[in-house]
């Protein structure tokens, strides 16, 4: 059994709940367990789509600096590649994922919370990549799916600095998707993962694929991509009753099962 994350599934939604105390912060054993957590989450049909949350008090305040400071290179090589797999386990997710954000964010932190599609924040939060201000650089995806998310100089602003960003300014500059009391962060998120639960999941997975992986081709391969996939749905039950529904019934009716 994991010691410090566990997928708690109900109505279509699985959980991925970090609970290390005090602050959650990621050494190999919690990383290890969010990657087993996502797998799972990823192969069970009754999870439609996936909320991460750190707990009322805290998202992720970081790495464990402790264990990190007894690295060197060829050590830290081997930690930061396994770290890298199981964040692109959450990421590689073909399912909706939002991350409930309280409390801090923080380096490997707010690295794990931008494997999610969206992140809703509590108006005390506080999030960013502060690795600098430790002479070293974010190594689990904060250079590069920060720079893709809000542009490279916003990143680099955060990375250079190393400092704190609050709540609404995350929301100003596309760091945050929405901000809410901090009491309701999680059943905000979990609204917004049952809404796509409810949604068709082929259709969602292909539409995520088609976003993630169109935005690294040049523009004529990604609407090649997009045309392939969306041909792909023309043979699913899913698109049939979608499209019956809407005949019969008008939009948004339609129940979904997946094939």
């Amino acid at each position: 059994m994991p010691d410090f994350v566990t997928l708690q599934v109900e109505d279509g939604v699985g959980t991925i709940r970090l609970d290390r105390p005090k602050m959650n912060a990621i050494d190999e054993q919690l990383h290890l367990e969010v990657r087993a957590a996502a797998v799972e989450a990823g192969e069970r049909d009754d999870v439609r789509a996936v909320v991460i949350y750190g707990g009322e008090r805290v998202f992720a305040a970081g790495a464990d600096i402790k264990a990190m400071s007894q690295l060197d290179a060829a050590g830290m090589r081997t930690w930061g590649t396994e770290l890298q797999d199981s964040f692109r386990a959450v990421a590689g997710l073909a399912k909706p994922v939002i991350a409930a954000i309280t409390g801090y964010a923080l380096g490997g932190g707010y690295e794990l919370a931008l494997c999610a599609d969206f992140r809703v924040l509590g108006t005390k939060a506080k999030i960013g990549q502060p690795e600098i201000l430790l002479g070293v650089i974010p190594g689990a995806g904060g250079t590069q799916r920060l720079a893709r998310l809000v542009g490279p100089a916003k990143a680099k602003d955060l990375v250079f600095t190393g400092r704190h960003v609050g709540a609404e300014e995350a929301l100003e500059i596309g760091l945050a998707d929405a901000v809410v009391p901090d009491a309701e962060v999680y059943e905000t998120a979990l609204a917004m993962a049952r809404k796509f639960a409810a949604g068709p999941p082929l259709a969602l997975a292909a539409a995520k694929r088609a976003i993630d992986q169109g935005l690294d081709l040049p523009l004529d391969e990604a609407l090649t991509l997009e045309t392939r996939l969306f041909a792909e749905l023309f043979d699913t039950e899913d698109q049939k009753t979608g499209m019956t529904s809407f005949l019969e019934n008008g939009p948004g009716k339609a129940t979904f099962t997946g094939r």
